[in-house]
C-alpha cells in the first residue's frame, strides 16, 4: 500500500468500475425477472420496479465505462511518466502496445456493450441477453488481464480463474447491490407478490454465484500468499485480504438471514413489516459487497504479500 496520489486514483477508479460492473449485471438481471412477468406493461404493477432496474442498468453502464475509460488514461500516465493532464498523447499507443493497456482497452470495449444492451427498452429478447453475457465476459477478461492473474501469462489458467472469479462476484454483489435500489419500488401492497417472487430468484442466483466466489477465491487467495498462511500476518497485502474475508463473511451471513429467516416470513404473510425486513437487510448486505468490491480494488493494486515475503 501507498499513498501515491496516482495509485490511489487507480485504485478508486477500480473499486468504482467494480461496483458499477456489478450493479449493471444486478440490474439487467432484475430487469429481466420483471420482464417475465410482464411488469413493463403500463397497468402493471410492478412497473416502477422495473422502471427503477432499467434505470439503475443504464446510470451502473455508463459509470462502468466512463471509469474503465479513466483508468485507461490513468495507466497511460503511469506508464508513460507524465502528467495525468498530459496523459492523451501515450493514449493509444499505450492502448495498442501494451498488456495492461490491450486488457483496459477489451474491458472499456465489453463496458460500451453492456451500455448499450442496457440501453434498450421492454422485454430482453433473446439477442439482447446474448450480448449481455458477452458483454459481461468481455469486462471480466480484460479486468483479470490487468491484474495479478496477468503475472501467469495470456491466457493461463490464473487468468481463466479470476475471469470466472470477476464474473460471479459482480452477479452476487450486482443482485443484492442493485436489488437493494430496486426493491423498495416494489414495496407496496399490490406489488408484494411480484417483491417476493424477485427475492426469491435474487437468493438462488446469488447462492449460485456465491459457490463459484469461494471456489475461485480461495484459488485467488492461496495463490498470493505464495502457499504460506504465515503472509497474512506479515504483510499489508494479507491484513487487506482478511479484511476482504471478512466482510464476504459478513455478507454471507446476512443474505443467509434473508434467504432461512426473513424470506420465509414474507412469503407467509406477505406483510408491510416483513417486507421491509427483507429489504433492510439486503441494503445491509449490500454495505458489506460494497467493501468487498473496495478491499479487491486495493488488492489488485498492491504487491501481492507473496513477493513481498520473497
Amino acid at each position: 500500500m501507498n499513498d501515491d496520489p496516482l495509485w490511489l486514483a487507480q485504485t478508486a477508479l477500480a473499486a468504482l468500475a467494480d461496483l458499477a460492473f456489478a450493479c449493471a449485471l444486478g440490474a439487467l438481471l432484475l430487469n429481466g425477472w420483471l420482464a417475465r412477468e410482464q411488469a413493463f406493461a403500463t397497468v402493471s404493477p410492478a412497473r416502477r420496479g422495473w422502471r427503477r432496474a432499467a434505470c439503475v442498468g443504464r446510470i451502473a453502464g455508463a459509470a462502468l465505462m466512463l471509469c474503465n475509460f479513466a483508468s485507461l488514461w490513468l495507466q497511460s500516465a503511469a506508464m508513460s511518466g507524465v502528467p495525468i493532464a498530459e496523459a492523451g498523447g501515450s493514449l493509444w499507443l499505450v492502448a495498442t502496445g501494451t498488456h495492461a493497456g490491450i486488457g483496459w482497452s477489451v474491458a472499456l470495449a465489453g463496458s460500451v456493450l453492456l451500455l448499450m444492451t442496457s440501453a434498450g427498452g421492454g422485454a430482453l429478447s433473446a439477442s439482447r441477453i446474448l450480448s449481455a453475457m458477452l458483454a459481461a465476459l468481455i469486462v471480466a477478461a480484460g479486468k483479470s488481464a490487468v491484474g495479478h492473474a496477468a503475472d501467469a501469462g495470456a491466457f493461463s489458467f490464473a487468468e481463466a480463474v479470476q475471469t470466472l472469479h470477476l464474473l460471479a462476484t459482480a452477479a452476487w454483489g450486482g443482485v443484492v447491490i442493485a436489488g437493494a435500489l430496486v426493491l423498495p419500488a416494489l414495496d407496496t401492497s399490490v406489488a408484494r407478490a411480484f417483491l417476493i417472487r424477485t427475492v426469491a430468484h435474487m437468493s438462488r442466483a446469488a447462492t449460485f454465484a456465491v459457490a463459484f466466489v469461494v471456489v475461485t477465491g480461495v484459488f485467488n487467495a492461496w495463490r498470493g500468499l505464495g502457499g504460506s498462511p504465515a503472509v497474512l500476518s506479515a504483510s499489508a497485502w494479507g491484513h487487506v485480504l482478511i479484511v476482504k474475508v471478512v466482510l464476504v463473511a459478513m455478507a454471507l451471513a446476512f443474505g443467509a438471514l434473508n434467504r432461512w429467516s426473513a424470506l420465509p416470513r414474507l412469503r407467509r404473510s406477505a406483510s408491510t413489516m416483513d417486507a421491509r425486513t427483507v429489504i433492510n437487510v439486503m441494503r445491509i448486505e449490500a454495505l458489506m459487497m460494497a467493501g468487498v468490491f473496495v478491499a479487491a480494488a486495493v488488492l489488485s493494486h498492491s504487491v501481492p504479500g507473496a513477493a513481498l515475503a520473497g
